[in-house]
Formats: C-alpha cells, sequence, structure tokens
C-alpha cells in the first residue's frame, strides 16, 4: 500500500493504556506528520503479548476529537485496539500502525510478551507498514526527548520507503539524553532468555501468591550486530520482524529427517 505522504493517516495505539505519557507523546510527534487516530487500552495491557477479547464484548469510548486527532478508549488488549480500529473506526486502512511510546524496553526475547509490538504486528498483518517505539526507561514519567527526536526520522522514512510485506520494526531507544545518542542502529534480536523467579508471598487469609520477578540473561553479550549491544552502546536499535515465524532451514532439515524415519 502506497502511503499518502501529505497528510498521512496513523493509527497510534499502546499496551500502557490510554493515560500513559507514553501515548501522549507518540499522539504529539505523529500529529506533526499527519492525521491521528488512537485508539487505546482503557487500563494497562502489559505483557498481553497478541492476546485477543474472543468471551467478552468489546467497547469503545470516543475521549475526545479534534480536527486532525482523533481519540478513543478501548475495553480490549492493544492487538483488538488494531482490529477494531481498521475494521470500526477507521473508514480505510491507515497508512503506518503506530504502538507506543511503551514504558520500558521491548528489545531481544521481550518481543514475544509485547503487547506494544503485538500491536504492530497486528498492523502488519493487516498489510500495513508499523512500527512498536519502546523506551528503556520504566519510570511513569521517562525523558521522551530522544524517542521524539529519532523517533520521527524513523517514522517519515518508514512512511516515505515502506517497508518488505511481512515485516514490521521494533525500535528501541535508550535511557539517555540526546546528547548522548549515537546513532540508529539497524540490528538483529539479541538470544537471551528472562530468568524467571517468583517471589512466595501469603495473603491475609493464609493463601499463597506470587509476584513474578526475574532478570534478563544474554547469550551473547559480545555480539555488536543486536539491539542489547546497540542500546548498551547508546544507539537507538531497530530490528525488523517478520509475521511469518516459519523456519525455512529446519524444514529443509526436518524435510530429509522425516523421509528417512517413513522410509
Amino acid at each position: 500500500m502506497e502511503a499518502n505522504n501529505n497528510n498521512p493517516l496513523i493509527l497510534v495505539t499502546n499496551d500502557d493504556g490510554i493515560h500513559a505519557p507514553g501515548l501522549e507523546r507518540l499522539i504529539e510527534m505523529a500529529g506533526k506528520i499527519g492525521k491521528v487516530v488512537a485508539v487505546a487500552p482503557d487500563q494497562g495491557r502489559s505483557g498481553m503479548s497478541h492476546a485477543i477479547t474472543i468471551r467478552y464484548p468489546l467497547r469503545i469510548k470516543k475521549i475526545s476529537e479534534e480536527k486532525d486527532c482523533s481519540l478513543y478508549a478501548c475495553s480490549g488488549t492493544p492487538a483488538d485496539c488494531v482490529k477494531i480500529a481498521i475494521n470500526q473506526i477507521l473508514d480505510h486502512k491507515p497508512d503506518i500502525v503506530l504502538s507506543g511510546i511503551n514504558h520500558g524496553s521491548n528489545s531481544s526475547i521481550s518481543v514475544l510478551y509485547s503487547g506494544t509490538m503485538a500491536a504492530a504486528l497486528e498492523g502488519g498483518l493487516h498489510g500495513v507498514p508499523s512500527i512498536g517505539l519502546s523506551v528503556t526507561d520504566h519510570s511513569s514519567r521517562p525523558d521522551f526527548s530522544a524517542s521524539v527526536l529519532y523517533g520521527e526520522k524513523i517514522i517519515k522514512n518508514t512512511l516515505l520507503n515502506g517497508l518488505p510485506e511481512g515485516v514490521c520494526l521494533n525500535v528501541n531507544f535508550p535511557k539517555l539524553p540526546v546528547e548522548q545518542i549515537r546513532g540508529i542502529k539497524i540490528c538483529r534480536q539479541a538470544r537471551g532468555i528472562w530468568i524467571e523467579e517468583f517471589d512466595k508471598r501469603i495473603d491475609p487469609q493464609s493463601r499463597e501468591y506470587f509476584w513474578l520477578t526475574g532478570y534478563f540473561d544474554n547469550y551473547e553479550p559480545d555480539a555488536e550486530d543486536t539491539d542489547e549491544w546497540a542500546l548498551k552502546n547508546h544507539y537507538v536499535s531497530v530490528v525488523p520482524i517478520r509475521i511469518d515465524f516459519s523456519d525455512l532451514n529446519a524444514m529443509d532439515k526436518l524435510t530429509s529427517a522425516y523421509a528417512k524415519a517413513i522410509t
């Protein structure tokens, strides 16, 4: 789909909820580029991945409407927000889908758990160039100055040049002031895993409950082509991610192995 670069229609969403400062900054940034329709969860939906609502009705509420910006709250997940926006709110597909700015990193394996990135992937499923944007700062009021400066460049470049079919961008900004950012680095997802720990506690009724905690273990800390390395070394990381999870190399090996197994 060719973007309308004169006044592109920009669909904005997030997973931190409609009141998140990151959403506010993304709407402001997108408003400088085109017409904005924002459809965001009515409360925080972090860590929802690509969950969708099927057992309960979805509800949307228009919060505000101005000449070039409309804001809606949705009772569902980030993926729901993109689905219902494209199917019920917009009269035609947006030129780009933007999700964020997330409070906290979505680098490496976090992309699998991220509602932010699920919303971007949902946009990609509809054939729309889509970007998830996150800053490596979990505070309620992060410094978004670098995110806005470099985010605007990435958004404009995507509108101008598009993305390959089935590809979205996972963009992460370091927790640094603008003057310390070294630039943008196109890279791959670092291999690693969250080492999960559960903090066991007892409630007033003597019942057990657990808080999920843990830390990220980077399997390749010295690999200079990964998003984790880029962020650690003061770069904005941009990782192209595919909707299609198929591993073609594994298909060839498995085809050969199964052919031998059944003969």
